[in-house]
């Protein structure tokens, strides 16, 4: 899959745009980076377009169960992100905040 970004033009249409490797590579160097090899930029691009097609195929799968087959919608991609919380893992979410695991060393 190549990663495209969806650009609306003054007539409303929408066009496909690819991120360039430049684009990439200014990314990298917005976080701090001196110097970056093209190696880094090649696989930086092929992390981002495997993150693209999973949040497209979760958000897909969102919009299918609200009843849309061909429109996804913002709400579809932020409950995509907001599943994908690092802080959402069944092993530290509990419907009820005040309950907690019992501490492994307590006494039985």
């Amino acid at each position: 899959m190549q990663l495209y970004v969806d650009t609306v033009e003054s007539d409303g249409m929408g066009q496909n745009k690819e991120f360039s490797l430049y684009e990439i590579e200014q990314f990298i160097r917005e976080e701090g980076a001196e110097r970056v090899s093209e190696d880094a930029v090649r696989e930086l691009e092929r992390e981002i377009e495997k993150l693209a097609d999973t949040l497209a195929k979760k958000a897909m799968t969102y919009a299918g169960h609200a009843g849309r087959k061909k429109l996804i919608r913002t709400a579809d991609v932020m409950l995509t992100r907001k599943m994908e919380s690092p802080y959402r893992t069944p092993a530290n979410f509990s419907h009820n905040p005040r309950i907690t695991k019992p501490a492994s060393n307590a006494v039985k």
